[in-house]
């Protein structure tokens, strides 16, 4: 099994549900910094129909916005949360997962287009789910680089089998 002291390390690769279940309580590894664009915002906007101006026009947002460029949407930020995951930690005998909900989720600070967010996480908790299924807890939090604050801290649930 991976360590989990160095923070600075590439992805998990666990064997099995059985050494995955050693990780409950423990730390992941720092995820990779990804930048969220433009495009990504707006597609965004597209997938959800979410079209407020501080999102997609850059030339109002320059006007007029506060932050004077457009902000992703809060809620692209959870969304990431599935992707980020698969970044840090890999179950090699995991046939499939799915999202299974949200227990708490903020906003603590504004993502900025151009920003740089990575994932920072814990799993809390793993429980048996079925016969051959796990009910897994992520501690998450997205860091924007340069920021104090966060972009979203959630406590996310997947399930996973094998």
């Amino acid at each position: 099994m991976a360590e989990l002291q160095d923070n600075n390390m590439t992805k998990l690769e666990i064997e099995n549900f059985e050494e995955f279940k050693k990780l409950e309580g423990k730390q992941l590894p720092d995820g990779d910094w990804m930048t969220v664009t433009q495009e990504m915002i707006n597609d965004f906007a597209k997938a959800t129909g979410d079209f407020q101006w501080i999102h997609i026009d850059v030339e109002k947002a320059k006007k007029h916005s506060p932050f004077k460029k457009p902000v992703a949407h809060g809620f692209m930020s959870v969304s990431l949360l599935s992707k980020m995951l698969e970044g840090s930690i890999h179950v090699k005998s995991a046939q499939m997962g799915v999202n299974y909900g949200l227990n708490k989720v903020r906003f603590p600070s504004p993502v900025l287009v151009d920003s740089r967010l990575r994932l920072v996480g814990s799993i809390s908790n793993i429980k048996n789910y079925g016969d051959t299924g796990l009910k897994v807890t992520w501690n998450c939090t997205i860091e924007i680089e340069g920021s104090e604050k966060p972009a979203c801290v959630a406590e996310f649930l997947s399930l996973m089998f094998e």
